[in-house]
């Protein structure tokens, strides 16, 4: 093989090893949001909590991820990519470390926001930068490996719950150290941040950064070791870029459809959907919710860790196709196969017998929701949980991406929020079918909505984002 062909092949294999060490910030998004999942029992127990305050102190990180989602563009363009992420790291680690050694429910809601906060960051920072780094045939599996990593912090979160609770006897009782398992539970999350800070460290700043700063050099060299077969051409394209992005302002979004561009309110209702299917109440609640009826303190841990297996396995699945069918088709497979999983876990708890936390399944019917629950959490996972961030990071032109984003991103975890710190106090009130039934009404929606207005970004250079794709125009046309 020449040298020349070698090159953009060596290229390929450090921004895939790029992308996956920026990809570890996902696992911490993933790790630190799913870590409560094991803990929320043991939580509630000690400190006595209401249905409403449980779901508060679980939801309550995504206040900050909100927070941390609106400022995190902002942040990139002043101290670049590297330095946001290490700063992320560190909110991680404190937050880790705060949690495990609280003293009361306060401290705790604290150290949550804290965390919150760098999963905000983690979760603009991440797929902006894998995106940056990637060629355009590359971008969608590439920035598809940060749902990955999201997927992969979820398992590691469900699985160290799991081994911590069983060495100790349960959630509640004490083990090393003295301290009590749910603790160690959120300890353990100090080990991946510190990760995260040191290849964070290691990797190279972003190209655009770079050009935006004036290190045109070295940005020609980041892109030509990450495989680019033409720098010269992307330098070019990305100063035309960020000519017209420096006179950019939150007026660029601005539009007479309730104050914002119809294609910003686009992307808004896709990161609202995405919560309000309700996959966090799988990932938040499911060791709550399989002991609520009828599973084993045991069964209900490894139940979940099997969900996040799943979970994990499928989101390959989009790693593989998301290039090759394109984004549209995969959300419309998503929504159809979520509404069914969605369907058959609500039929399941509409036959459950029973009150309040003293409900049970007939076992056909926990075979059901177990069925339902999983096939919800494939499709979920081989479709809108990578896609939509995606598509967010694609389909604004350059004039309005960053802003639009960031507000896509806010508006994603403003809804996480209101389905977590909803769902134990709805499944109490109303009972989880009627709230299961509510996920399936959102996956139907989901479905016509892709249909008339999302576009297809597929293949398209972020330089090239200018509004001309067919269903762009379709999505900014007054209905």
């Amino acid at each position: 093989m020449s040298q020349a062909a070698a090159a953009p092949r060596q290229g390929h294999g450090k921004v895939i090893a790029a992308s996956l060490a920026a990809a570890v910030g996902a696992f911490l998004f993933g790790f630190d949001s799913s870590v409560i999942n094991g803990a929320v029992d043991a939580i509630n127990t000690g400190f006595g909590l209401s249905a409403f305050v449980k779901g508060f102190t679980v939801a309550i990180a995504l206040l900050g991820c909100a927070a941390g989602a609106w400022y995190a563009g902002q942040l990139a363009d002043r101290l670049g990519r590297k330095k946001v992420m290490l700063i992320g790291a560190v909110l991680f680690l404190a937050s880790s470390i705060g949690s495990g050694l609280v003293g009361n429910i306060w401290e705790l809601m604290f150290w949550r926001v804290v965390g919150g906060l760098g999963i905000g960051l983690a979760s603009v920072i991440s797929p902006a930068y894998i995106s940056e780094i990637a060629p355009a045939r590359m971008r969608g599996g590439l920035t598809s490996i940060n749902q990955l990593g999201i997927t992969i912090g979820i398992f590691a979160a469900l699985l160290s719950d799991d081994v911590v609770q069983s060495s100790a006897g349960g959630a509640s009782k004490a083990t090393w150290f003295g301290l009590t398992a749910w603790r160690w539970m959120f300890l353990v999350g100090a080990v991946p941040a510190l990760v995260y800070g040191v290849l964070s460290f290691l990797l190279p700043e972003s190209p655009r950064y770079l050009v935006r700063v004036g290190e045109t050099e070295r940005a020609q060299s980041v892109l030509a070791t990450m495989g680019d077969e033409a720098p010269d051409h992307k330098i070019k394209a990305i100063k035309e870029s960020l000519h017209s992005e420096d006179r950019t302002s939150f007026a660029d979004i601005a539009g007479d459809r309730f104050g914002l561009k119809p294609l910003v309110w686009v992307g808004i209702v896709l990161a609202a959907l995405q919560q309000l299917v309700g996959i966090n109440a799988i990932f938040y609640y499911s060791t709550t919710l399989w002991r609520s009826v009828g599973f084993s303190a045991n069964d209900s841990f490894k139940t979940s860790v099997i969900t996040s297996v799943i979970n994990v396995a499928f989101t390959f699945v989009a790693l593989l196709f998301v290039d090759r069918f394109g984004r549209r088709l995969l959300l419309l497979i998503g929504s159809a196969g979520m509404l069914v999983g969605l369907a058959l876990a609500s039929a399941a708890f509409f036959n459950a017998s029973g009150s309040g936390k003293n409900i049970t399944l007939p076992h056909t019917w926990g075979i059901v929701a177990l069925i339902g629950a999983n096939l919800f959490v494939i499709f979920f996972a081989a479709t809108w949980g990578p896609v939509m961030w995606t598509l967010l990071s694609e389909m604004f032109p350059n004039s309005q991406r960053s802003y639009a984003i960031a507000i896509c991103t806010a508006a994603n975890w403003i809804f996480n929020f209101i389905v977590t710190v909803s769902f134990p106090w709805l499944s109490d009130r109303v009972g989880l079918g009627f709230v299961y039934g509510g996920f399936a009404v959102f996956a139907l929606i989901s479905y016509f909505f892709v249909r008339a207005m999302i576009p297809e970004t597929s293949g398209t250079e972020l330089e090239d984002m200018t509004g001309g794709t067919r269903r762009e125009s379709q999505a900014s046309t007054p209905a």
